[in-house]
């Protein structure tokens, strides 16, 4: 992906990678990615919005630290996050 299919901050976007569909975020300038499934009922986290370094699922409101995965009500739902990397106008994502 090209740094300018990045979302804009307080965004997400749904973006397939190596064949998958993960959710890229933008939390004030910081990029993170994570799987686009939410543990709760499958929805689709890059179609969600980022507050506070959290990301926030579309379909029922469940918040994911951007950084971890980890959901804020419980420690015990999370989804993965990857590692991203910004070289000149690409951005990479290890998955």
């Amino acid at each position: 992906m090209n740094v300018c299919e990045l979302p804009p901050a307080g965004e997400a976007r749904e973006v397939v990678c190596s064949g998958r569909l993960i959710c890229i975020a933008n939390s004030n300038g910081t990029i993170s990615a994570m799987d686009n499934v939410c543990p709760h009922r499958g929805g689709p986290l890059g179609q969600g919005i980022v507050e506070d370094g959290k990301l926030i699922c579309p379909w029922h409101a469940w918040a994911f630290d951007t950084k971890t995965g980890v959901a804020v009500h419980s420690p015990n739902a999370k989804v993965e996050v990857y590692e991203v990397k910004v070289e000149g106008d690409d951005v990479l994502v290890k998955l």
